[in-house]
């Protein structure tokens, strides 16, 4: 497994939490995510073999968020 904290804009409320810990959380491969809302991060533990980087920014983004 990996571990990748991506920097994440336009994440505000508890709502964008869930918004991206329950859609990223389903890729298959991603083991865990969590979400810190005040550091604009968001944590993605996965198998690098399963999903790729990309992939999981691309769903980030696809829910209306900038990964920086």
């Amino acid at each position: 497994m990996e571990q990748i904290t991506l920097n994440v804009n336009g994440m505000s409320c508890g709502h964008c939490v869930n918004s991206i810990e329950s859609t990223v959380g389903k890729i298959n491969g991603v083991s865990e995510v969590k979400v810190h809302l005040n550091q604009g991060k968001v944590e993605v533990c996965f198998n690098s073999e399963t999903v790729s980087i990309d992939e999981i920014k691309e769903v980030i983004e696809e829910q209306g968020y900038e990964v920086v």
